[in-house]
This record gives structure tokens, sequence and C-alpha cells, in this order.
């Protein structure tokens, strides 16, 4: 068991998903600090200078000037504003995610795309042999060429 573990372990395939996963948390942490940082300031000026991350509404009916202030108290609070900043960052992130996808679909389909040669039965031994070959290499038996077929 520890044997099939190891050699588990150090497959390509696993040590990809460990790379692809610390790269995942690494854009995450930029995205929700373009996010915090950058894109919701202007938002909130434009919106009447409106701070998201103090959008916030008390369970318990108080007012607070800030959710820091609330949290402080100890109050319930549902942090609506902080949750407006995550929906946003994960919106980015599911396109972001998109657009790799989509570039790998059209670089998979390109290679997909390669024509593979033409090929045909050889009627002594069933084994597959170019269209064109006049002998198959399998059974050397002679074949009919094809375009001496179509005609």
């Amino acid at each position: 068991m520890v044997r099939a573990f190891r050699k588990f372990i150090v497959q390509g395939n696993v040590i990809d998903l460990a790379v692809g996963i610390v790269i995942g948390a690494a854009f995450g942490t930029v995205v929700k600090s373009f996010v915090d940082d950058i894109l919701m300031p202007p938002v909130g000026r434009v919106m009447g200078g409106v701070d998201f991350k103090d959008l916030f509404l008390s369970l318990d009916g108080r007012s607070f000037p800030s959710l820091e202030a609330a949290k402080a108290a100890g109050a319930a609070t549902v942090n609506y504003g902080v949750f407006i900043n995550n929906v946003i960052a994960f919106l980015i992130v599911a396109f972001a995610v998109f657009l790799v996808v989509q570039a790998y679909d059209r670089v998979r389909t390109k290679e997909e795309a390669v024509p593979t040669p033409a090929l045909k039965d050889c009627p002594f031994c069933i084994q597959p042999v170019a269209l064109a070959a006049t002998r198959c290499p399998h059974c050397t038996s002679e074949l009919v060429p094809a375009r001496v077929l179509a005609t």
C-alpha cells in the first residue's frame, strides 16, 4: 500500500494538480486584492462614497458606525458588503478560468484537426492498410489500389 501511494504521489498528474492549486490560491488572493483595493473604491465613490466592506445589517437592531465597531460590541451582523466583494472576486476568477478553458479548447481542436492517413482493411488479413498501398505490409498480399477501385 505504501509503495502504491508513493507511486501515486510521484506521478506527474498529482504534482501538476498541486502546482495548479497553489497558483490558483495565489491568483485568488491577487483578484481579491484587486476587487477590494482597486475596483470597489471607485465604484463606492461613484455611488456616493460608500465603502462596500462597511455595508452590514445588525441583527440586534442597534446602529453602529462601522462593521469593526459592531464586531467589537459583539453584535451579530449580516455582512452583505463583504459578500458583494466576494461575489465580484468570484466572477473575475470564474471569467479567467473560462478564458483559460477556451484557449485550451482552441489548442486541443487544432491538434485534433491534423488529418490521419486514410486507411482501408486488407481483404485477406483484415489489418489496416494505407489506401494507396499496393501490397499489405502484414500479410504481403497484393492489393488493388483505391483509385483503380473508384473507376
